[in-house]
């Protein structure tokens, strides 16, 4: 009998020890680190729950604020903007010729004439025919900016709230999908004429002769059609930084619309 009741009451000591222990450790966890392991999950999921709710209607509400013709003037604001200081800033000297990332280089194909010319000594002659390549896209482009806002100006976003929320260059993307060849069918021809103006076709000409004539190959190319994809491409490559920019950098939105518009999609 005495041995059963030192045996319940040393049970009971034990537990209430541990309890006891168990206690101090919960205390000083709360005490060290703010987290209560009685409940530890209480606070942490209303807090997400709620942050993710207003998150989600404040996205809503900025959204529902536009209407798709305030959309619509924004991203068209925008895309005009990249084109004038794009077309600004390529068509000068040296716009494309000391801009790596629009630079035109040789045509692909042609690139061994390069190779081939510079192992006879003639690598001037082919750093001339890339430089008035960028020439004739420079004196090009200047010309083009009534095109590609005629391009903008009719475009029409039926799915407008897409675009806003698309990538960083979603609406250059866009356009540039739309009106790619509309654009080169109208920009050829003054591409056409800058070749001649600065005198690209006649050293392209030479250039081409001598490479057949060395290596007795014939090879040829169309030169109008390679410059202007070339220069197309980096007005859009122009346009779609500003795009970027004014999507990420609230500075860069100057005008109250795409104050409007682009503050909206900063919560999406």
């Amino acid at each position: 009998m005495r041995k059963t009741f030192f045996l319940a009451a040393g049970l009971l000591f034990s537990v209430s020890a541990q309890s006891q222990i168990l206690d101090a450790i919960k205390s000083t966890v709360k005490s060290q680190t703010g987290i209560d392991l009685n409940n530890p999950k209480k606070n942490t999921t209303s807090t997400t729950t709620s942050t993710s709710t207003q998150s989600s209607t404040s996205s809503s509400v900025n959204l529902n604020n536009l209407t798709s013709t305030q959309i619509s003037s924004g991203l068209k604001e925008a895309l005009n903007l990249g084109v004038t200081e794009g077309v600004k800033k390529l068509g000068v000297t040296d716009g494309f010729l000391k801009n790596e990332a629009v630079k035109i280089l040789m045509p692909e194909k042609l690139r061994v004439i390069d190779t081939k010319l510079r192992a006879f000594g003639l690598g001037s002659l082919a750093d001339q025919g890339v430089k008035l390549l960028n020439r004739a896209a420079e004196d090009a482009v200047t010309e083009s900016a009534p095109i590609f806002t005629k391009a903008i100006t009719s475009m029409t976003i039926t799915d407008a709230k897409n675009i806003l929320l698309g990538g960083d260059n979603a609406a250059t993307n866009y356009l540039q999908g739309k009106t790619q060849s509309q654009l080169f069918t109208a920009f050829q021809p003054k591409v056409k004429a800058s070749l001649g103006k600065v005198g690209a076709d006649k050293v392209w000409t030479n250039l081409i002769s001598k490479y057949n004539t060395l290596t007795g190959q014939a090879v040829s190319t169309d030169l109008n059609e390679y410059v202007t994809n070339e220069t197309i491409n980096g007005v859009f490559k122009m346009v779609a930084e500003k795009e970027s920019g004014i999507r990420n950098n609230s500075v860069m939105r100057t005008t109250s619309i795409l104050q409007k518009v682009f503050g909206a999609q900063d919560g999406k």
